[in-house]
């Protein structure tokens, strides 16, 4: 079939598309036109979430005395035993300002024009604004900015440093002596004469004086690195270096101070062993007498956005060679932090390891840590510690003198410490198995020797 239109076709075509022009649908309104957006439209103008609370609602309205009630109970004034109280705490002319602002504002205006909030965004608590919350509030300038003066200042000649040291020499002294005489050498010779005279010091007093009045070292350093060298009266500058941080640092001062105890004589200066003298409960120099050894060290790495972060990580036992063994594992950026750390860690995490007359474990253990195996095996008096240098100085820690060791499998450093650990620390205790069966328990070996089996 041609893709050409017949003639005749074209004419029944244009007909009836004349004919569907003439008589348009007049049953269904055209639809609005809307512009493509995701937001929902808004049909009319939006109105305010609160409402508005007329006064007659209120209960005032043109009503003086209902207004006159309505403002005595809301707002009303200071009595005469208000203001005894506030004169406890304010000074005359804090007081004035208080009276005059109370006179300034009249109630009724407050009753009328006033707005209470009641929104969720007010504050939960009677705030008068008078403290810094440092959490919610804005950090205050601790510095004002420079004055015009400052900003014109220029460097000091001799005869304005010399003024400037007097005064701030000056500023150690006390506050009653008069310092207008000091440039008049007579004058200042006869005012120490006749002082010296009232109330005659000696030597040491004297001593003692001049050096509570004159300033100290820090302040001399202080005077030669951060005093102005310039005609700004001793201002701020357009510094573009930040402040120096206080001495004592609000919420942090007092956190950090090393806690001695008289009792230690000195063993602990700088307070390493005090936390863990209260964790423990045992005294310094148990603590100090304590076996310890790093079994096995390395360096680990966390990737970050900003690249990798490298840090010690380290594994210590600890033992006092009498049926006691802990272990403690840390990580720290600065090894020797990570070393301390795990030294202290596994002091405190120190246990009690059974024994079988006090010099090898009770039969046969294994424990399984990842795809390390450590199988421990008891053995007869004299055999000796048959084992890796790292179970070796476990079972020195912990008092165990004949034992023997296989590891059959991987022998990963940590693991192996760790399933040493974990075996030493899963044996069955012969007396708890008795008392579980109900049946009595006795050493065959120690009746055989009489119990001379040490």
């Amino acid at each position: 079939m041609s893709g050409v239109a017949r003639p005749a076709a074209r004419g029944l075509l244009s007909r009836s598309l004349a004919v569907t022009s003439k008589s348009p649908n007049t049953s269904s309104p055209s639809g609005a036109c809307h512009h493509f957006h995701s937001s929902a439209q808004l049909a009319a103008r939006r109105r305010s979430p609160f409402r508005n609370i007329p006064a007659w609602e209120m209960g005032l309205g043109n009503k003086p005395d209902a207004l006159e009630r309505y403002t005595k109970n809301k707002f009303p004034e200071y009595s005469e035993k208000d203001k005894v109280l506030l004169k406890n705490k304010y000074t005359e002319a804090q007081m004035e300002a208080l009276e005059a602002g109370e006179a300034a504002i009249d109630p009724k205006d407050l009753t009328v024009q006033g707005r209470l909030r009641r929104d969720p965004y007010r504050l939960p608590y009677i705030e008068d604004f008078s403290t810094i919350r440092p959490v919610v509030d804005k950090r205050p300038r601790t510095k004002r900015p420079p004055s015009a003066k400052a900003m014109r200042s220029r460097f000091m000649d001799p005869d304005q440093f010399s003024e400037d040291f007097f005064k701030w020499i000056a500023s150690f002294q006390p506050k009653d002596v008069d310092w207008k005489d000091i440039k008049d050498p007579e004058v200042l010779k006869e005012n120490v004469k006749r002082e010296l005279e009232r109330s005659p010091l000696s030597d040491a007093e004297l001593e003692e004086k001049i050096a509570e009045w004159s300033p100290k070292d820090v302040d001399e350093l202080k005077y030669w690195l951060e005093r102005s060298a310039m005609t700004d009266n001793n201002e701020g500058s357009q510094t573009a270096l930040a402040p120096a941080l206080p001495h004592k640092v609000p919420g942090v001062a007092g956190l950090y101070k090393n806690q001695e105890d008289p009792a230690d004589q000195g063993l602990d200066p700088e307070g390493v062993y005090q936390t863990l003298k209260k964790q423990t409960g045992k005294p310094l120099k148990y603590l100090l007498g304590l076996k310890t050894k790093a079994l096995a060290s390395r360096m680990v790495a966390n990737q970050t956005r900003l690249g990798k972060v490298r840090r010690t990580w380290t594994i210590y036992i600890a033992g006092d060679g009498n049926g006691q063994l802990g272990l403690g594992e840390a990580k720290s950026v600065e090894h020797r932090q990570a070393h301390e750390k795990a030294r202290l860690l596994a002091i405190k995490n120190m246990r009690p390891i059974p024994r079988y007359e006090d010099r090898t474990i009770f039969g046969n253990v294994e424990a399984k840590v990842g795809a390390t195996v450590v199988q421990l095996y008891s053995r007869p008096p004299g055999f000796g510690l048959r084992v890796s240098h790292r179970i070796f100085e476990m079972a020195r820690a912990a008092g165990i003198q004949d034992l023997s060791v296989r590891t059959p499998r991987s022998r990963n450093p940590m693991n192996t410490v760790k399933a040493a650990y974990k075996a030493l620390m899963s044996q069955r205790d012969p007396e708890e198995i008795a008392i579980g069966r109900g049946k009595k328990l006795v050493d065959v070996r120690k009746v055989y020797y009489g119990g001379t089996v040490y």
